[in-house]
C-alpha cells in the first residue's frame, strides 16, 4: 500500500484539535485507505484500540447505524471517558441527519472526529452553516504522478511512467491490476458508472440519463477549454440533443458535486477580480477520459494541463485561470499574499510556440514567480525571470 505522506501529515497536524477533519474526494481515490493508514499510525504511537471507533457506512454490517439515533447511542456507549477518542466515519453522507450526530459529538471534550464523503452534499447548504468554523476540509485526489511512480519498478523511466499514467489513470487500485489493460478498462468503466448512477443520477433524481452522458462526454472532450453553459447547450442542441441552459447548468453542478470534475474560475489579473462568465473544468482522473469518450492518447496538451491542475490542487492554494488583457494564463495560484503563474505546453522548441506561451507571462508586471512547464527535457531555462521547467521533474519534486 502506497503511503499518502502529504495527506497523513495534514491529519497529524490537526490531531486532537477542536475541528472536524473532513476528507472529500471522488469515489475510490483512497479515502478509506488514508484513514486506515492514519489509524494504524495512531495505534503504533500508543493509542489504545478501545479509543478508536471506525464505521464504514457502505458496509452492510453497519446498516443499523444509518439511523442517526442508533449511531449516536452506539458511539456514546463505547467512548472511553478518561481518554481522547478517535472517531472515524466513512461515507457519512449516507446517514440521514448525520450532522446532528457530528454536532452533538463535537460538544464533547474528549473526541477527535474524522469523516469522509464522496460528494459535496457533505458540506453543502445548511450542513456547511451548521459546521462553519468547526471543520477543515482535506481534498483527496487519486495518486499524484510521484505517488504513481512508487508503484512502478525501479528501472521505469519518468517518460515511460508518464505514458502509463495518462493511459491507465491514477486511482490507487489500478496499481494492482496495471499489467492487464482490459481489467483496468473494466474497473474504470464500473467506477464511472457507479459515480454517475449513484452520486449523480440517484442523488439529484435525474431522469434524462442520456442527456447527462452527453454532457459528460462534452466536458471530458473539452478539458482545459473555457466552458460556457449556453455554448454547451447550443452545441448539444445542434447535435440533436435538445436541451436548455438551465438543465445543463444543473447537470454540470451535479457532476462537480460528485468530484468527477473540478471547476476553475477566471481571474482578471489587472483588475484583481473574478470574472462572472466562463470557467474551465478538469477531470479528477485523466484515465476516466478514455472510458467516457475513448480518446486514448489524443489531445496530449490538455491532458498535461489537467495533470498540472491536479498537482497544483494537491499542493494547496486557490487556483484560477488568469486573464491578462487579451491573453490567457493557464493557472494563477494564490496563497494568502503570494501568487504564482503557470503556463503549460507540450513543447516550446518551435519559436512561434515559445513566443505565444511566454507572451501572457511577460505581460505581467509584478515580481511573483512565473513558470513555463513543458515536456521538453531541457535544463532549467530563464526567460526574463520566467522559469522553464521539465514538467516531469516538477511533478516529482517535494
Amino acid at each position: 500500500m502506497i503511503e499518502r505522506k502529504a495527506y497523513i501529515s495534514q491529519l497529524c497536524k490537526w490531531k486532537d484539535k477542536q475541528v472536524i477533519k473532513v476528507v472529500t474526494g471522488i469515489r475510490r481515490c483512497g479515502k478509506s485507505s488514508l484513514l486506515k493508514m492514519y489509524r494504524e499510525k495512531l495505534l503504533h504511537e500508543g493509542v489504545l484500540p478501545a479509543q478508536v471507533q471506525d464505521i464504514n457506512f457502505e458496509s452492510l454490517d453497519n446498516e443499523p447505524f444509518l439511523d442517526y439515533k442508533v449511531l449516536y447511542a452506539h458511539i456514546k456507549a463505547n467512548l472511553c471517558h478518561d481518554k481522547m477518542n478517535y472517531l472515524f466515519f466513512d461515507e457519512i453522507q449516507m446517514v440521514n441527519n448525520f450532522q446532528k450526530v457530528i454536532d452533538s459529538l463535537f460538544l464533547l471534550d474528549n473526541v477527535d472526529i474524522y469523516v469522509t464523503g464522496s460528494n459535496a452534499y457533505l458540506l453543502s447548504g445548511e450542513i456547511a452553516t451548521l459546521l462553519t468554523g468547526r471543520y477543515i476540509e482535506i481534498k483527496l485526489f487519486p495518486f499524484s504522478f510521484k505517488e504513481f511512480l512508487l508503484a512502478q519498478s525501479e528501472n521505469t523511466s519518468l517518460e515511460n511512467a508518464y505514458r502509463k499514467y495518462i493511459e491507465l489513470g491514477s486511482f490507487p487500485y489500478i496499481s494492482q491490476i496495471d499489467k492487464n489493460p482490459e481489467m483496468v478498462k473494466e474497473y474504470l468503466l464500473g467506477l464511472y458508472n457507479t459515480i454517475v448512477l449513484n452520486d449523480v443520477v440517484a442523488r439529484k433524481k435525474i431522469t434524462d440519463t442520456m442527456m447527462l452522458q452527453s454532457i459528460v462526454r462534452f466536458l471530458a472532450d473539452n478539458i482545459g477549454n473555457i466552458s460556457v453553459i449556453k455554448r454547451i447547450s447550443d452545441t448539444l442542441t445542434s447535435l440533436g440533443r435538445k436541451t436548455t441552459s438551465h438543465t445543463v447548468e444543473n447537470y454540470v453542478a451535479a457532476l462537480i458535486d460528485s468530484f468527477i470534475f473540478y471547476p476553475v474560475q477566471r481571474f482578471d489579473i489587472k483588475g484583481k477580480e473574478l470574472l462572472k462568465t466562463g470557467l474551465k473544468l478538469y477531470l479528477a482522473d485523466v484515465g476516466l477520459r478514455q472510458v467516457i469518450n475513448g480518446s486514448k492518447g489524443s489531445d496530449l496538451g490538455h491532458i498535461l494541463e489537467n495533470i498540472v491542475f491536479l498537482e497544483l490542487a494537491r499542493r494547496g492554494g486557490e487556483i484560477f485561470v488568469g486573464k491578462a488583457a487579451n491573453a490567457e494564463i493557464d493557472f494563477v495560484v494564490i496563497n494568502g499574499d503570494h501568487k504564482a503563474y503557470y503556463q503549460v505546453s507540450l513543447s516550446v522548441r518551435d519559436s512561434a510556440t515559445m513566443q505565444r506561451e511566454l507572451a501572457p507571462l511577460l505581460s505581467i508586471s509584478d515580481n511573483f514567480p512565473k513558470y513555463l512547464l513543458t515536456l521538453d527535457n531541457d535544463p532549467v531555462i530563464y526567460h526574463n525571470g520566467i522559469q522553464q521547467l521539465y514538467v516531469l521533474d516538477w511533478l516529482t519534486k517535494d
